[in-house]
């Protein structure tokens, strides 16, 4: 019962952060740009600094092991089972597209990721594999293909090879990588101000999301792609799990704990992040809003599912 507690706790807090941010939409106090702008500075300075600490400080052993591996082959498989889908039966292309697969595989690691694993497995480090997977790798390119997509003319090598280096998130990646490589401690002047603006990137992610919650119910008729939404939202909550277990018994033999431990993961909700990410580019933020929501609403029984089965 304490782990169900802790787990309801930290299912709890997030919900509360996403309230506060509704009830500021509701309110007016930041105006009708003060959600949007949210999302600029997350998108801009609070990700990026969240990157650079939590790269520069990981522990390789345990981030680029064998459990990466599953972690990102899963998330993988899921998005391009999405694609597949969405492509020939939804219709969805470009930047739609791109955000729907995010929303059927991209974790909310750094939110419910963190309190999840600590609560379920007793091991909050449990996360870091995916964690580092999706801010190194999977959301460098997802917002490199965004703004390829996205951009208007005539699109020429030099222009495609420079996206990378224009995206904040992508530098910050490379940065922590960088910091981390080298065999010199970041200077504590900047490294006390990076890490004070990365703690501040999940609450004002969360807060943005409830912003944009005000005004604009779940999966309102004519508004949210609601086939859309049901398609990611399932595949984010059965498939993903499904793969990360498969993948992980019986490809490489994980059993016991180190099973338990990668489904659990590959269970969490969508991310708030993928609504960001798609507020950037202004496409797929009603499927990537809805899909976190009902997401979100969705994992503690599907967890605590996986819990009964393997744990």
């Amino acid at each position: 019962m304490n782990d169900l507690g802790s787990i309801l706790s930290g299912f709890g807090s997030v919900a509360v952060v996403i309230a506060i941010g509704w009830l500021l939409g509701r309110s007016g106090v930041l105006g009708d740009k003060g959600g949007p702008a949210l999302n600029l500075v997350v998108y801009w300075v609070a990700m990026p600094a969240l990157l650079i600490h939590t790269l520069a400080t990981m522990d390789t052993g345990s981030a680029m092991g064998v459990t990466f591996v599953v972690a990102a082959a899963s998330a993988l498989f899921t998005a391009c089972v999405y694609s597949i889908i969405a492509r020939w039966t939804l219709r969805q292309r470009g930047p739609d597209l791109v955000v729907g697969g995010m929303s059927a595989s991209y974790n909310n690691v750094a939110n419910l990721g963190i309190p999840i694993a600590a609560a379920v497995l007793g091991d909050a480090t449990a996360v870091v594999p995916s964690l580092v997977f999706q801010i190194a790798f999977y959301a460098p390119l997802c917002l490199t293909l965004l703004d390829f997509l996205t951009t208007s003319g005539k699109v020429n090598f030099l222009h495609t090879v420079s996206i990378p280096l224009k995206n904040p998130v992508f530098i910050g990646a490379m940065l922590g990588l960088l910091v981390y490589y080298i065999p010199y401690d970041m200077p504590q002047v900047v490294a006390d101000p990076v890490s004070l603006l990365g703690q501040a990137a999940p609450p004002m992610a969360l807060l943005a999301f409830g912003i944009s919650l005000y005004g604009a119910p779940l999966l309102r008729k004519g508004v949210s792609p609601r086939r859309a939404v049901a398609l990611s939202s399932g595949l984010k909550l059965i498939l993903h799990p499904l793969a990360a277990w498969a993948i992980a018994h019986f490809i490489f033999g994980f059993e016991g704990y180190a099973l338990f431990a990668v489904t659990v993961v590959a269970a969490l909700p969508t991310a708030q992040n993928v609504f960001t990410f798609a507020s950037r580019f202004g496409r797929g933020t009603v499927q990537a809003r809805d899909s976190g929501v009902v997401t979100t609403m969705m994992c503690l029984p599907v967890i605590i599912t996986i819990a009964v089965l393997l744990g």
